[in-house]
């Protein structure tokens, strides 16, 4: 008997196979490089509180709809066969002889349809207004929460930039320190060099190193948190694409007036908005006093038989007015004039805090720009005292003391000038939010 077992073996690989590239596509382990830019938008896309904030808009546009349709006249059809059997001596108190005392059992056919709508109802007609608020309301607050999370990618990105920097920057204090280091070594290899000088050069290598992995740390940590924003796959790695734009200071092109940002900020327009609505809902109750006019009927087709069937019809008018509520009403009217002070109060208090954040991030902005200039000067200064150093150690007018104090005046001057740039990348973005402008300078 033949068996084709190579033909077996593949059938029998082929599910594996197919497990394999799914779990590889599954789980795309390459680095994912992004731009400012595309971290932005990525959270837009991703991040939860963004998606909870448009949810909620939706909800509020289903609210408005529910509203609307209490405004309009309702339908409804209706089928119904009925068997009835009566108790005349219940139904009318009174027994009479030679009556029968009851009726039936006798069936009922009925089909037709029937109507209710509002007349005259100014309590509704409000209502679907303050639900039209609600929208803008919700749409306001979706705006904040994508400007929120803008925030804080910006900044968690910066973060990550400034800890780039300070890799980089601990990378060439490495080299330096190994050169100085290999220099004081053949000095002393030479005869000319001391032990000391070695040594010095030598502890000096090392608490580079120290901080080159510490840098690194920082780094990688500042990356899964970024990824963690972004609500990445933890098992891909995330790369920072444009490390250069840290070190550039463009000027800031932004409307920083405090107008601007009381005409753009989104929570004062949600205040807004929540403060027509409670206007509308004093009006509403103080319209419960009023009188409503409803229509209400129906039209049906009823008989015994299909036989005896005969159109039949009830149409009414009422209107309802109050006559006494127990003072429910002039405690909704209090009720909606207290919700009206409180949200003046609070956009009396979200004004003076905007206007706090505009002149705090503008004076930011300016010292920020200055601390970088002295930052750069001060780097310039720091190499070639370094030079310098190493020349005078070169030509054995001097140990290397120097040297190491210079390596050491760099190391501050480097982190002097990243801290500095953090600062103004970081008051940029402060200025952005304060005049609501995150998502339209960072995102477009």
């Amino acid at each position: 008997m033949k068996t084709n077992m190579p033909k077996m073996w593949i059938i029998r690989g082929v599910p594996l196979a197919l497990a394999l590239a799914w779990t590889s596509m599954a789980q795309d382990t390459s680095p994912l490089k992004l731009t400012l830019k595309d971290a932005v938008g990525l959270a837009l896309k991703q991040n939860p509180q963004v998606i909870l904030a448009n949810l909620q808009v939706s909800q509020s546009e289903q609210d408005r709809r529910l509203a609307r349709a209490d405004l309009l006249p309702q339908a409804g059809g209706n089928l119904s066969e009925t068997v009835n059997r009566l108790n005349l001596h219940a139904a009318i108190g009174l027994a009479f002889p030679g009556f029968p005392t009851h009726v039936g059992p006798f069936d009922v056919f009925q089909t037709g349809v029937n109507v209710n709508a509002p007349v005259f109802d100014l309590t509704l007609w409000h209502r679907y207004k303050s639900s039209k608020l609600g929208i803008e309301t919700s749409r306001a607050n979706e705006t904040t929460a994508r400007e929120e999370s803008v925030m804080l990618v910006v900044s968690q990105y910066l973060g990550c930039q400034r800890a780039g920097a300070d890799v980089s920057a601990a990378k060439s204090r490495v080299e330096l320190a190994q050169a100085v280091y290999d220099q004081s070594a053949d000095l002393q290899k030479n005869g000319v060099g001391t032990g000391i000088d070695t040594l010095r050069a030598n502890v000096q290598l090392q608490n580079e190193k120290q901080r080159l992995i510490q840098s690194q740390t920082d780094l990688t940590t500042s990356l899964n948190g970024l990824a963690r924003l972004l609500n990445v796959d933890p098992h891909r790695p995330i790369e920072i694409a444009d490390q250069v734009s840290f070190f550039e200071t463009p000027a800031v092109s932004i409307d920083q007036t405090i107008e601007t940002a009381y005409a753009t900020r989104p929570e004062l327009r949600a205040l807004h908005s929540e403060e027509e609505r409670a206007a509308l809902n004093q009006r509403i109750a103080g319209e419960q006093r009023y009188p409503k006019l409803t229509f209400s009927g129906f039209w049906a087709q009823q008989g015994l038989t299909p036989d005896t069937i005969i159109p039949v019809y009830q149409y009414q008018g009422s209107i309802m007015f109050p006559i006494f509520t127990g003072g429910r009403i002039q405690a909704d009217r209090d009720k909606a004039v207290l919700a009206i002070r409180q949200l003046q109060q609070r956009e009396t208090d979200l004004r003076n805090t905007i206007a706090l954040q505009v002149k705090n991030a503008a004076a930011q902005v300016e010292a920020a720009r200055n601390e970088v200039t002295v930052a750069n000067a001060g780097i310039q200064l720091a190499q070639e005292e370094v030079t310098q150093a190493r020349d005078r150690f070169q030509a054995g007018v001097a140990n290397n003391l120097e040297v190491i104090t210079a390596q050491d005046e760099l190391s501050r001057a480097n982190d002097n000038q990243i801290g500095a740039l953090y600062r103004y990348n970081q008051a940029r973005a402060s200025m952005a939010y304060a005049v609501g402008q995150m998502e339209s300078v960072y995102a477009r």
